[in-house]
């Protein structure tokens, strides 16, 4: 099994790379395999609404959302880390996960379906409510699962070292990671006995 940690922060080893690092090396201990796939820091842009990767599978810009799409349906879960900018995703993250979520659900794709997710959130002091509730609604919508600690998913730091130092948040990390080594594992034990999975409505 495994586990695509996806940064959606524009520096690649910050505080948000630092907090999938503590959730990767949890779900590794519960032997879990995990990657990282980082969004880059080039500007992302929002969906044009063109409606062709109904036909293609791919989006009409070529960056790293096709990238990830390529990938994707090879994880059994994911989790996608972004900061908070006054209480949102940043920018590049929600584009990205607003394009990437929105190719596969209108192209008749099932790279996703069934399969968990949980959004992390690194913050200096405050706003992670607003940045994971943002997040959340994308799992939701593709019908994943969504997996949660002992509150919502964030760290706190102006830096990696302060992120490494804030041990509420570890041990936030810690549990998420964990509770999403068990719910695979769960799912892998129903899969193996027979349990079907739930028919799909035509849509």
């Amino acid at each position: 099994m495994k586990v695509l940690l996806v940064n959606g922060s524009p520096h690649r080893e910050g505080c948000t790379y630092t907090a999938l690092c503590q959730v990767s090396a949890a779900l590794n201990e519960e032997g879990i395999d995990t990657d990282l796939f980082w969004i880059g820091d080039k500007p992302i842009s929002a969906c044009a609404g063109c409606g062709k990767c109904r036909d293609t599978r791919k989006c009409v810009f070529s960056d790293g959302v096709n990238d990830f799409l390529d990938i994707a349906g090879d994880y059994d879960g994911f989790v996608f880390g972004a900061p908070a900018r006054q209480g949102r995703a940043e920018g590049g993250m929600a584009s990205f996960m607003g394009r990437g979520f929105y190719v596969d659900l209108h192209s008749g794709g099932q790279r996703f379906l069934l399969k968990p997710a949980a959004s992390v959130v690194s913050v200096g002091s405050g706003g992670s409510a607003g940045a994971w509730d943002q997040m959340n609604p994308y799992f939701a919508l593709m019908q994943m699962p969504i997996i949660s600690s002992l509150d919502w998913n964030a760290v706190r730091g102006s830096g990696p070292e302060e992120v490494k130092k804030e041990l509420e948040g570890e041990r936030m990390m810690q549990v998420l990671g964990r509770n999403m080594a068990y719910f695979l594992q769960c799912k892998d034990m129903a899969t193996r006995m027979g349990l079907p999975r739930p028919g799909q409505e035509a849509v």
